[in-house]
């Protein structure tokens, strides 16, 4: 079977440099996309060299600037069907910031094609938004004849509005790469409702009885033919699956793509894996699976639902993995920094937008006395200087918080008064002995294996349902923190 990858970086880049040709059997991606967004600036037309500052920009990532002409340029310079649609694309919008959008994503679909197989499907999931440029995209990238299905995903919850139809629904477009492609109806069929069940026997049984085996296959009466909506409810707040990332989709979305476009052992990929639900159902469903993200939130969220679901055969490539690293990367974003250095414990991070944080940077839950009620490790993060009163606004959070255990990880040595300090706040008792309250550790430390000290049952940890943040909906199709 594949190795398991999880990869940090820009995925045009690593499908480029690290992703073989013809080597995947499924792709899903879910694009972020920030649908809430002002019509007036997805399709404001912009000078490039003022439109940064002019122009409200989505998620600091998808603007026309000069970097987007840039990249517009390169794809219609390499020609053929991709370039003639963003020509037109060009003639249509004009210089604005949807036409970045689209930059950004034709190349990344055109190495897509490339690196799936002659039977592999591509499933692309977005919403009304976009769905009809990235619709003629994908028919140039993949060929409009290798179109197999528009699946429309409905759910229920949120606002509904006075003066329009409820948006309700999400779309997710389905192609393979050829006539070839695997497809397995039998793995996804649909059971029929109790009321429809009730009514089956007296209409089924005879003509059941009398039905040819197809292709050595019987079709149970009791289940239907999947059709092309899907009724699939997204994660609720009060959910267990949910780890409080916005944009995150259920898993049964996920498994029922795998099940029905791959078999055991085939690699499943995720070019925007955010929260890692593609590589949660493939590990599930037993798939090789490659996920890529461009942030250390998102590798650092995936890293820790794996390790609560007790997955650890796989690698992740791309962080850094030697001190100057490290210090480059704080340098350059202390974000960045933040989020992959929580990665190194295992915690999961706090929130996913850049603002106050009430001095949580990070959270691992364990359980240690055999209830079901959690503990947690509250974890701050600094990556400049270091001052004793660090050690104190976190003691000061750990009894807010109610937390048993709390880490500050530096990546400069602590002083000898935030030791002493540290060590003024005493230990936390388990069974499995004491535990300093309050610990401090740098990244040299966690680079070279030193490990939290706290209770053995912190080994095992379980996602945990949070309480949603201001920040966070129940809608699906909201900016996804991946690109932030």
């Amino acid at each position: 079977m594949a190795e398991n990858l999880l990869y940090y970086g820009d995925n045009l880049d690593v499908l480029r440099r690290h992703v073989k040709d013809e080597s995947v059997d499924l792709i899903y991606l879910d694009p972020p996309f920030n649908s809430n967004a002002d019509y007036n600036v997805l399709f404001g037309h912009a000078d490039g060299t003022r439109a940064a500052a002019q122009i409200k920009a989505f998620g600091d990532t998808w603007r026309w600037d000069q970097a987007a002409a840039t990249d517009f340029q390169t794809v219609v310079s390499g020609g053929g069907k991709v370039a003639e649609v963003m020509v037109a694309f060009q003639t249509m919008l004009g210089d604005s910031n949807m036409l970045a959008y689209l930059a950004m994503m034709a190349p990344r679909l055109v190495e897509l094609r490339r690196v799936l197989r002659p039977t592999g499907s591509l499933y692309l999931h977005c919403d009304p938004t976009a769905s009809h440029y990235l619709k003629l995209l994908l028919d140039a990238a993949l060929g409009a004849r290798n179109f197999r299905n528009e699946i429309i995903w409905c759910y229920r919850g949120g606002g509904v509005p006075r003066k329009d139809f409820a948006k309700k629904h999400d779309t997710i477009f389905r192609y393979s790469k050829s006539d070839t492609y695997f497809f397995d109806v039998d793995a996804v069929r649909i059971p029929y409702s109790d009321d429809v069940l009730a009514s089956l026997p007296s209409r089924y049984d005879k003509s059941y009885r009398e039905n040819k085996v197809y292709e050595g296959y019987r079709p149970n009466p009791l289940d239907k033919h999947p059709e092309d909506w899907w009724e699939i409810q997204p994660i609720m707040p009060s959910s267990g699956e949910r780890l409080g990332y916005p944009t995150q989709k259920p898993l049964l979305l996920l498994e029922r793509i795998i099940k029905a476009s791959s078999q055991p052992g085939d690699v499943v990929l995720d070019p925007f894996c955010g929260c890692g639900t593609t590589v949660a159902a493939a590990e599930k469903l037993d798939r090789a699976w490659v996920g890529i993200d461009i942030t250390y939130l998102a590798i650092s969220l995936i890293k820790s639902r794996l390790t609560g679901e007790g997955v650890s055969d796989y690698k992740v490539l791309g962080e850094p993995t030697t001190a100057d690293d490290a210090a480059q990367l704080a340098k350059d974003d202390p974000y960045q920094f933040q989020w992959w250095s929580l990665g190194l414990i295992g915690a999961r991070p706090a929130e996913g937008r850049k603002g106050a944080d009430q001095g949580v940077d990070g959270r691992l839950f364990f359980f240690d006395e055999g209830t079901d009620k959690p503990k947690q490790l509250i974890a701050s993060v600094k990556a400049g200087r270091l001052q004793p009163q660090y050690v104190r606004e976190l003691r000061g959070v750990i009894e807010r918080e109610n937390a048993q255990l709390g880490v500050l990880i530096s990546f400069n040595e602590p002083t000898q008064a935030m030791r002493q300090e540290a060590a003024s706040v005493g230990f936390y008792q388990s069974p499995w002995g004491q535990h300093p309250r309050l610990q401090l550790l740098t990244v040299g430390d966690l680079l070279a294996g030193k490990r939290v000290d706290m209770p053995a049952g912190g080994a095992h940890m379980t996602q945990v349902a949070l309480p949603p943040t201001p920040e966070e909906t129940v809608h699906p199709d909201q900016l996804s923190l991946g690109e932030l």
